[in-house]
């Protein structure tokens, strides 16, 4: 059979694909937030207490997907996680305008449970198929997916979703069930190619030995022994990890808030929204690839891990603090660029948080721990939803003065806890001892 050079990078385009996906189902809803809350006449407090079951999902899947993935390998892990994520985005279209709030939370429960196994499988993945010194740019690309089914949303609600009787409020939505059923087949095309190519590196028919070699350049060799998940979780590296999770709360207020937050304060419309959403996840995607990049080139330098990716964090951090002012704004395309540069912040951070999880922890542990730090960084989601839905409603839009405060200052706050509980990133064998 005709061994093929740099297998890795097809079995990164799946991940870059699956992840696309994801955040294509995820972030309908917010997109089309505006007009489902005055089509279902929710109220903000209604919208959030979706969200929250969304993320309650979210996190019980987390803390349970990434031990299911490690116990039944990436490849069924995977299919399970897209195939469970994948009926119940569907399931969306179903709901009536009498039950819609009960509808919309079921369907939301089971979209959170499975879309909770995309990251666990996807960093297990990496960390199968890459050395460490390619870890963060690959998982960058993938990362960067996110935006790229967040720029997608707004676009595709935008050219199928209207109002029947013009502006919104009037009429009926029409088309609103569509965008939800367009992953299903999405998701059917990804398995069969998934189920299709996936086997881990020493198995894979079609990669050269050259190449295998390279990918074990710097693994130890693990046993197939599965890690208990209660050791897993006693380790001060796995909360470190989590502690630096809590910032997903800021993704999700972007992802889910951002068109209520242009809607509300500069009155953009639904056919509208593509340009401003396309402008800050390009500028996303960017910061996903440059930080998972940088990282690796400093490493290459001859860095070590640990100065490595923490200076990379705290230049993150650094380029995420202007967010805070967003508020301040009156111009729309100021507060867009603002937004940008936060989330471009975000994604780079993100690349190299989930490259931490891979460059202390043995390969066998890798889901788990990035379940754990999701499930933290899910349930920090869940509160600040809550506080957000209940304060927009009783004061108005002050409440994005706090929510962008928070956002562009938490990094460093938590940079700093990170490195505290985690002074020196020293790999853990696969028993979980610190390597000499």
């Amino acid at each position: 059979m005709l061994k093929i050079k740099n297998y890795r990078y097809r079995i990164l385009a799946m991940l870059f694909m699956a992840t696309s996906i994801n955040y294509f189902d995820r972030s309908i809803m917010g997109v089309m937030s505006p007009e489902l809350i005055e089509y279902f006449g929710w109220t903000k407090q209604d919208y959030s207490n979706i969200l929250v079951v969304f993320q309650i999902a979210y996190a019980i899947g987390l803390i349970s997907m990434g031990g299911i993935i490690d116990k039944l390998g990436t490849k069924k892990g995977y299919i399970l996680s897209i195939g469970v994520w994948s009926l119940f985005g569907m399931a969306h279209a179903a709901v009536g305008r009498g039950f819609s709030l009960i509808g919309f939370m079921g369907a939301r429960f089971g979209l959170g449970f499975g879309e909770s196994g995309n990251f666990p499988a996807a960093i297990k993945t990496v960390a199968e198929w890459f050395p460490k010194k390619e870890r963060a740019f690959a998982t960058g690309i993938f990362n960067a997916a996110t935006s790229v089914g967040a720029i997608a949303a707004p676009f595709v609600v935008g050219a199928i979703v209207y109002w029947s009787g013009g502006d919104r409020g009037q009429g009926e939505l029409v088309n609103w069930q569509i965008p939800f059923l367009i992953t299903g087949a999405l998701s059917a095309i990804w398995v069969y190619m998934w189920y299709r190519t996936y086997k881990k590196p020493e198995d894979h028919p079609k990669i050269s030995k050259e190449e295998l070699v390279f990918i074990q350049s710097d693994s130890e060799v693990e046993s197939i022994e599965k890690l208990p998940w209660k050791n897993v979780i006693l380790k001060k590296q796995t909360w470190a990890f989590s502690l630096a999770k809590v910032t997903d709360a800021v993704w999700w207020f972007y992802l889910f808030w951002g068109a209520i937050f242009l809607a509300d304060n500069f009155d953009v419309k639904i056919h509208d929204m593509g340009l401003p959403f396309l402008v800050i996840y390009l500028i996303a995607d960017g910061g996903s690839i440059f930080g998972g990049w940088l990282s690796g080139a400093f490493i290459k330098k001859g860095w070590s891990l640990n100065k490595a990716r923490k200076l990379t964090l705290l230049i993150c951090a650094m380029v995420i603090l202007p967010v805070c002012f967003v508020a301040y704004t009156e111009s729309k395309w100021i507060a867009i660029i603002l937004i940008s540069l936060g989330a471009a912040g975000h994604q780079a951070w993100s690349a190299n948080l989930f490259t931490l999880a891979s460059d202390v922890f043995p390969k066998k542990a890798v889901a788990s721990v990035v379940g754990i730090g999701g499930m933290v960084g899910a349930v920090a989601g869940i509160i600040s939803n809550v506080i957000l839905g209940s304060v927009l409603d009783n004061a108005n839009n002050t409440g994005f003065f706090w929510a962008f405060l928070v956002a562009g200052s938490s990094y460093l706050i938590l940079l700093g806890l990170v490195h505290i509980l985690m002074p020196k990133m020293r790999p853990l064998d696969e028993n979980l001892n610190p390597i000499q």
